[in-house]
């Protein structure tokens, strides 16, 4: 009979533990939070609340038209939007409008790109990013959690991975 209600409070605690991790795996940190409450504007002037991307997959990506490693990985981010219509994807340029616009006059991409300026830094280092490197890409779930991140330069095939 002992070992019955043992065997039963051992069962109920690895329960109650895994219920536990489940449920805390679903809650926003700080980073995811901040990320959902940010409106930015756009290089055209209008604005965009991020709040409105939440739902599907968002790939985050951290960016400045002065940073060349983030200039060299537009082109595979630009190819995986393209190719993944069922994903959001999100430049979010640490610059000021003006040098963005031009830079984006040159280099279009199809995807929506928002000017940050040096809140966007703050922004990446809640995101993970302590040491505010760019580029910083980060994956969110359609649960609004953050999924991945990556300091460093990525490719479309790379993303592609995270999202499998």
């Amino acid at each position: 009979m002992i070992r019955r209600a043992l065997l039963a409070a051992a069962v109920g605690g690895v329960g109650a533990g895994v219920g536990w991790r489940w449920f805390e795996s679903r809650r926003l940190t700080p980073g995811d939070e901040a990320l959902w409450a940010a409106r930015y504007p756009r290089p055209d002037g209008s604005e965009l609340a991020l709040a409105e991307l939440r739902g599907r997959p968002l790939i985050v990506n951290f960016w400045a038209p002065w940073c060349p490693p983030c200039v060299q990985e537009m082109p595979a981010l630009d190819r995986l939007q393209r190719r993944r219509p069922d994903i959001t994807l999100l430049g979010i340029a640490v610059d000021q409008a003006e040098p963005v616009r031009r830079f984006l006059e040159r280099s279009p991409v199809s995807y929506p790109i928002v000017v940050a300026g040096f809140a966007g830094v703050g922004l990446s280092q809640q995101l993970g990013n302590p040491g505010s490197g760019l580029p910083y890409t980060v994956l969110m779930a359609p649960s609004g959690r953050q999924v991945r991140h990556k300091f460093g330069e990525t490719s479309d095939t790379e993303l592609e991975s995270w999202l499998d």
